[in-house]
């Protein structure tokens, strides 16, 4: 559970493994592509812990969730969280 709870510090924190550390570096990078331009280094590291294979399904796993959040934000979808509350 504190793994959950310490995402948002996955650099600075110790919880994380060297696979998990690429992954979540990687994650980051093409979730704010407009920001990072997925830089060299953060590939590099994927590489160095993944396969190709790997690399592909991470990537477009990472690509899916991407569309998914942005289809949800233009169609001003509800988080469910959200409509219980408004429903109570």
């Amino acid at each position: 559970e504190m793994r959950l709870y310490m995402l948002d510090a996955w650099r600075e924190s110790s919880l994380y493994s060297e696979p998990e550390r690429a992954a979540l570096g990687w994650t980051e990078a093409l979730t704010r592509l407009a920001e990072t331009r997925a830089p060299d280094e953060d590939y590099e590291r994927l590489k160095a812990q993944f396969t190709e294979a790997e690399q592909v399904n991470l990537t477009l796993a990472v690509g899916a969730i991407n569309v998914w959040n942005r289809l949800q934000v233009g169609f001003r979808a509800a988080h469910p969280i959200d409509e219980a509350r408004d429903a109570a």
